[in-house]
């Protein structure tokens, strides 16, 4: 397995895990009939349009099985909430047959890196109040809870989101000088 910089090519890969890993996630937390509804031929168009467009210090990285397709992604941003030298990770999903075998600590460990690279010092991420696993995988990873809520209802339904934070000048994850 490895980690890369994804590509247009992994379109079709990166919306089968975006929707698998929505489904199994979210399941009692959101409507059921829209988790059914999700489609990942109906994303595809939008993850090919999103990774054809990115730059830096935007990124989407990919977590891939042995046979070079994406199971898990981390997608990272500057912020969107207007805090400078602040970078966000947006997003981080892994296909549920992957989960608590390191592969998302290391997806977390790249997007660290990556964003540290890019010069910022803080990161923040999203979470849904409601998803304890996420929240504790997040706070084993050195993420706190920055006391900052709010509540998406671009989904024609309400999910509550909690923001965490975390610094990016410790646990060595910026280069060093030689």
């Amino acid at each position: 397995m490895a980690i890369r910089q994804a590509t247009p090519g992994d379109a079709a890969a990166l919306a089968v895990v975006h929707v698998r890993t929505w489904q199994a996630t979210y399941a009692g937390h959101v409507p059921g009939d829209y988790l059914d509804s999700l489609d990942p031929a109906e994303r595809e168009p939008a993850w090919r349009s999103r990774l054809a467009g990115i730059s830096p210090p935007a990124a989407v990285l990919v977590w891939d099985d042995d046979g070079g397709v994406p199971v898990g992604f981390a997608a990272l941003r500057e912020s969107r909430d207007g805090e400078a030298g602040v970078g966000e990770i947006a997003a981080i999903y892994l296909l549920p047959e992957h989960w608590g075998r390191g592969a998302g600590r290391a997806l977390m460990a790249a997007a660290l890196r990556h964003l540290a690279g890019a010069g910022f010092g803080e990161a923040t991420l999203w979470v849904l109040g409601s998803n304890v696993r996420a929240r504790r995988f997040y706070e084993a990873a050195g993420w706190r809870p920055d006391g900052a809520g709010k509540v998406d209802d671009s989904y024609g339904f309400p999910l509550a989101e909690v923001r965490y934070r975390r610094g990016l000048d410790d646990q060595g994850l910026r280069p060093t000088a030689p």
